[in-house]
C-alpha cells in the first residue's frame, strides 16, 4: 500500500476512447490507458473553451492538441513523492514507538508483533519501491504519414495534431512498473506469505499480551491503517495526467472550441484536419446514410476539398434537390447551417493559430 498512491496499477491498456487517424485511415476501437487520461484532462481543461454560435442540440466540445515534438519510445518519468514519504514517517515513529514501550514494559507479545509487522511493511515497500517506473510507446514505422488523428467520446472530442510517434504515445503507450529480475517477483510472493504469517500470529498471540500492551498494538495498528486509507484516497488519475502532460508530453498546447451540434463538430474537425479527401473520414465520424444526409456529404464533401474564404457553402450554390419534400429539404439546410457555423469556428481558429 505504501507505493499505491504513486505508482497505481502495474499496467493498464485498452480502456481509452476510438481513435480514428485522419492520414493513414487506421481505426483503433480502443486506445491506450493514456488516451484516457488524455481526454479526462481535455474535458476539464477550460470549460467550454469558445463557443461557436449557431444550433444547439448536444453541445461537443473539441480540445485541439498540438503536440510537438514526438517523446521517447521508453522514459523513466519518476513521479515527485516527497509529501508521501514525509506522510509516511507518522506510522513509522508510531510503530516503533508502542513497540519500545511495549519492550520497556516487558510485555513481549505485542512488541514483537508489532516489530515483526514493521519490518514486514518496511520490506515489502523494499521490494515494490525497487521496481523501475516505466512509460513506453512504440516507434512508427520509418515513412509513416502525420499521426493526427481524433479521440472519440461522448461529449469531449479531442483533435489530435502532431508526428505519428507523438500520437503514438497516447493511443498506444502505457505505464508500468519493470522489475530489474524474475527474482523481484519472487520476493513478492514471499512478502505476501510473511503477512499472511503475521496475521495469523496476531490472533494467536495478541490475547496473551497485557491490556497495555493490546492497546499499543491497537494504537499502532490504526495509525498504520489511517496512512492506508489516506493514500488509498489518492487520485491516480490525477497524478498520472500529471506525468503525462508534464513529464512525457512537455505541456502540449491546447485550444478548446464547443460546438452546437454534432454534426457542426465534426465537420469543423475536418476543416482543422485539411485532408485532401475527406470522404472516408467523413463516414467514419458521420455513418449517417439515410436520403437527405448522401447529398449533404456529398456536398460537404466537395466544399472541403475546395475550402476557400467566403465560398464555404455559398447560398448561391445550393439549391432545393429533386424529389426531396418541404420537410426534408428543411432538414438538408439545417445540416447545411450547422457546416456554416462550424466554418465560422474554423476561421476563428485560424485567427488563433495564427497569433
Amino acid at each position: 500500500m505504501f507505493l499505491r498512491g504513486i505508482y497505481g496499477p502495474h499496467s493498464v491498456m485498452g480502456i481509452g476512447p476510438k481513435f480514428c487517424a485522419a492520414h493513414s485511415g487506421t481505426v483503433i476501437e480502443e486506445t491506450a490507458y493514456p488516451a484516457a487520461l488524455f481526454v479526462k484532462k481535455c474535458a476539464a481543461w477550460n470549460s467550454e473553451g469558445r463557443v461557436v454560435p449557431g444550433r444547439r442540440t448536444q453541445p461537443v466540445g473539441i480540445t485541439i492538441a498540438n503536440l510537438g515534438q514526438a517523446p521517447a519510445s521508453e522514459m523513466h518519468p519518476a513521479p515527485s513523492s516527497a509529501f508521501t514519504l514525509l506522510a509516511a514517517i507518522v506510522p513509522i515513529a508510531i510503530s516503533i514507538g508502542t513497540c519500545v514501550f511495549c519492550a520497556v514494559c516487558e510485555d513481549w507479545y505485542a512488541s514483537s508483533l508489532i516489530l515483526v509487522g514493521v519490518i514486514a511493511s518496511g520490506v515489502s515497500c523494499l521490494v515494490i519501491g525497487s521496481a523501475d517506473f516505466v512509460f513506453t510507446h512504440p516507434e512508427p514505422a520509418k515513412g509513416s504519414p502525420v499521426g493526427d488523428g481524433i479521440l472519440s467520446a461522448d461529449k469531449d472530442i479531442v483533435l489530435l495534431r502532431g508526428t505519428e510517434g507523438a500520437v503514438n504515445s497516447i493511443t498506444r503507450g502505457q505505464f508500468s512498473l519493470r522489475f530489474s529480475s524474475e527474482t523481484h517477483y519472487s520476493l513478492i510472493q514471499w512478502c505476501s506469505l510473511l503477512f499472511f504469517v503475521h496475521c495469523i500470529t496476531q490472533l494467536l498471540l495478541i490475547p496473551q499480551a497485557s491490556l497495555f500492551g493490546q492497546v499499543m498494538f491497537l494504537t499502532s495498528l490504526g495509525v498504520s491503517a489511517l496512512y492506508n486509507a489516506w493514500l488509498s484516497s489518492s487520485d491516480e488519475d490525477r497524478i498520472h495526467r500529471k506525468l503525462l502532460f508534464g513529464r512525457v508530453l512537455e505541456n502540449p498546447t491546447l485550444t478548446k472550441y464547443t460546438l452546437g451540434t454534432r454534426t457542426a463538430a465534426e465537420v469543423f474537425m475536418l476543416l482543422v484536419l485539411r485532408l485532401q479527401d475527406p470522404t472516408k473520414l467523413l463516414d467514419e465520424l458521420l455513418p449517417n446514410d439515410t436520403k437527405v444526409w448522401k447529398p449533404w456529404k456529398t456536398v460537404i464533401s466537395e466544399q472541403l476539398r475546395n475550402c476557400r474564404d467566403n465560398s464555404f457553402l455559398s447560398e448561391s450554390k445550393l439549391g432545393d434537390v429533386d424529389g426531396f419534400t418541404q420537410q426534408e429539404q428543411g432538414l438538408l439546410n439545417l445540416l447545411y447551417d450547422d457546416a456554416r457555423a462550424a466554418y465560422n469556428g474554423y476561421k476563428d481558429y485560424l485567427g488563433v493559430e495564427s497569433l
